[in-house]
């Protein structure tokens, strides 16, 4: 006859064995699903790097404008509809747009119909605008205002 004891033990092992391959399964399971999850957000990451790649070549064209340079030599060139094309683009009224260039809205006006020119201290402070962004132009908008 078998030993009460080593039939208790076989008894627990066999039992615990049972328990921890339940235990396992539900673990394996748990690290499957986290693996798949990282690997989408790994894959999502590797897209939003790869946009913002492409956003940072596209954006030193955009912001190359023509040399705002203060130097009496230099001229700045300036056209009435790049005046009205980035006002348009800014989506500001002409007095907003003057406020940022230190004139009145009138002038934008005159200068968008061809009427008058800007005197260099004007041109200066159009060329230094007109590179900014909408966001931006608001954010200079609201200091003023303040």
């Amino acid at each position: 006859m078998p030993n009460i004891a080593t039939v208790l033990k076989e008894e627990i092992r066999r039992l615990a064995r049972k328990e921890v391959k339940a235990q396992l399964a539900d673990l394996k399971a748990a690290s499957a699903r986290y693996r798949k999850d990282l690997a989408a957000l790994k894959r999502k990451i590797a897209e939003q790097d790869r946009a913002l790649a492409r956003l940072g070549k596209a954006r030193p064209a955009a912001t190359r404008a023509a040399p705002t340079s203060t130097d009496p030599g230099t001229q700045l060139r300036f056209s009435p509809s790049w005046v009205s094309k980035h006002r348009e683009k800014l989506e500001l009224s002409a007095a907003d747009y003057g406020m940022l260039v230190g004139v009145s809205g009138l002038t934008i006006y005159n200068w968008e119909k061809g009427k008058t020119k800007p005197r260099d201290k004007q041109l200066a402070g159009w060329a230094e605008i007109r590179g900014l962004g909408k966001r931006e132009a608001w954010k200079r908008l609201e200091m003023m205002e303040q």
